[in-house]
């Protein structure tokens, strides 16, 4: 059986008293079906990254300049030589 306040934990969720149980029979339903999908003989089925048949299309790969570095700083609000001047992340 599924603990629901520990999933709720270690996904930092608050979770009111009264919704555990609901919860609970939800998770264990979802477990349920995992347990079916899991006894799938899936034995000479190669894995897929998708489902379809897709082609990935390139493009060259070519160098150009769109813009000069004096037009792409033009609009900034601030900037520190060449470069955009932005607020500190902490």
């Amino acid at each position: 059986m599924i603990d629901v306040k520990k999933v709720a934990d270690l996904a930092r969720l608050h979770i009111q008293p009264e919704d555990e149980a609901r919860y609970q029979e939800q998770l264990s339903a979802i477990f349920k079906y995992f347990e079916e999908v899991a006894q799938i003989d899936t034995a000479g089925v190669e894995p897929l990254a998708t489902p379809s048949e897709i082609e990935q299309v390139w493009r060259a790969d070519e160098a150009r300049v769109e813009i000069s570095t004096e037009e792409a700083l033009a609009n900034a609000p601030e900037k520190s030589g060449q470069l955009f001047k932005v607020p500190p992340v902490v």
